[in-house]
């Protein structure tokens, strides 16, 4: 144990143009409150994640049981192994991702509204939306971190043209925005996400580590070593933990670029992304956790694919597009195959939660605290509908939220209500967002 000396919690192992965060340790709490008191769950950072999907769900097969008691609807049974940490709620409306004088262009309106509850200009040039309630934490909190937040998808954006009957393709590729004219473009490949978050922006030491293939694990080593001998028994099995992951993180990283090379020797190949969908997805689940667990970032996002996205999933049967059998007309068959989709995002999302909840953390996990909003700018995406929306918040937010149960609001409420309490969850409280009306207080235990 130590005696006299603390770490820290900011301290970074640095090498050859790395930089990489820790996770939280014994020897990082104060020497002089240590004997008394371990650290508990008031004394880490809470994080914030919301992760996209497009196209709605089949409301009947997704959506809770009524009543207080949180009873998983089919397609999300997924999570029932972390329902006591899961919060659904029901009754949440984006109203400005309505029609209304614009006409067509929902699935454009879902995604610019997903996080911003702003009115998107029907436009293909001179945009402008709202500030997302992910950029309005990274503004207040993101001193805090190294980065103020990260932006990730497995599909790229595209911020120019029409993509959604004369909506700016950025509407449909985007869910953060910085400012309402601005959105914060999502990083798609894992390996470029991975130098972000522990690059330390020195090209030419970036350059020269590649040239000589050393692992981000190899050129920290050094630094490591003498971080080694200042640890307790405890905080060495965390350390030995946590290198052990980002080394297998890099591995598969690895491993997806020699794919991309295969047959095409001695070409320089920009690095890529993952051609399996679940492998793509799990990556960048990976990344997240890393960045919260080193407190790289306390705010992220995640775009499962973007707004009116029309990937196929042929892994689990269904060989037409997403978007185009979302139009279902009530078919069996498209019926059956969208409830596959929505069971299997819930997977992965359910593959993120639970590598949260395997982080031991002090009073807890990483899930615990945390805050994860998944869900959807629509709800029958068949109809286009805007309002009882698709939501799952999960994690504890340092015992903030209350979980394991079933919220049911007024119809019609302002999603925007839901990010005023986030945000308030997170310390970085606002007037107002988008078309919120209030907070919503039965988010929180107190």
């Amino acid at each position: 144990m130590l005696h006299n000396q603390q770490i820290n919690r900011r301290i970074m192992l640095r090498g050859l143009g790395v930089a990489m965060g820790l996770p939280l340790l014994e020897a990082m709490t104060p020497m002089a409150r240590s004997v008394m008191a371990a650290p508990s769950s008031k004394t880490m950072p809470t994080r914030m994640a919301c992760v996209f999907f497009p196209n709605g769900v089949i409301v009947p097969k997704w959506q809770p049981a009524k009543g207080p008691e949180l009873v998983l609807g089919e397609s999300l049974q997924a999570l029932q192994p972390l329902k006591h940490k899961l919060t659904m709620v029901s009754g949440l409306a984006l109203d400005n991702g309505r029609a209304k004088k614009d006409g067509a262009g929902d699935h454009a309106r879902a995604g610019s509204t997903f996080l911003t509850a702003a009115r998107p200009v029907k436009t293909s040039t001179d945009i402008k939306v709202g500030v997302s309630v992910d950029q309005l934490a990274a503004q207040q909190i993101g001193q805090e971190t190294r980065l103020a937040s990260i932006e990730l998808g497995v599909l790229g954006s595209r911020n120019a043209g029409s993509c959604d009957s004369g909506y700016s393709c950025a509407y449909s590729s985007n869910v953060s925005w910085r400012s309402e004219n601005q959105p914060a473009a999502k990083e798609t490949v894992p390996r470029l996400a991975f130098e972000r978050l522990f690059g330390t922006g020195d090209n030419a030491a970036t350059r020269e580590r590649d040239f000589y293939r050393k692992s981000i694990l190899d050129v920290v080593a050094q630094d490591a070593r003498k971080l080694d001998k200042q640890l307790g028994t405890t905080d060495r099995r965390k350390i030995d933990e946590y290198f052990t992951g980002v080394r297998e993180l890099e591995r598969r990283i690895e491993m997806t670029e020699a794919e991309d090379r295969k047959g095409v020797p001695d070409l320089e190949l920009p690095h890529g992304r993952p051609k399996q969908f679940v492998e793509h997805a799990d990556l960048m689940s990976d990344l997240m956790v890393v960045a919260f667990q080193t407190d790289a970032t306390r705010v992220a996002t995640f775009m499962l694919d973007n707004a009116g996205g029309n990937r196929s999933y042929p892994d689990i049967g269904v060989n037409d597009g997403h978007h185009q059998i979302s139009h279902h007309s009530n078919h069996e068959g498209k019926v059956a195959n969208l409830q596959k989709i929505d069971a299997h995002l819930a997977e992965r999302l359910a593959y993120f939660l639970q590598k949260l909840d395997s982080v031991q953390e002090a009073g807890g996990t990483l899930l615990d605290h945390s805050m994860v909003l998944y869900g959807s700018g629509l709800s029958d995406g068949n109809r286009h509908r805007h309002e009882d929306l698709p939501i799952v918040i999960a994690g504890g937010a340092r015992g903030r939220i209350k979980t394991n149960r079933h919220i049911e609001l007024a119809e019609e409420t302002p999603m925007a209500n839901l990010f005023m309490s986030m945000l308030d969850i997170v310390g970085a409280p606002v007037e107002s967002i988008g078309d919120s009306t209030g907070r919503l207080d039965q988010l929180t235990t107190s």
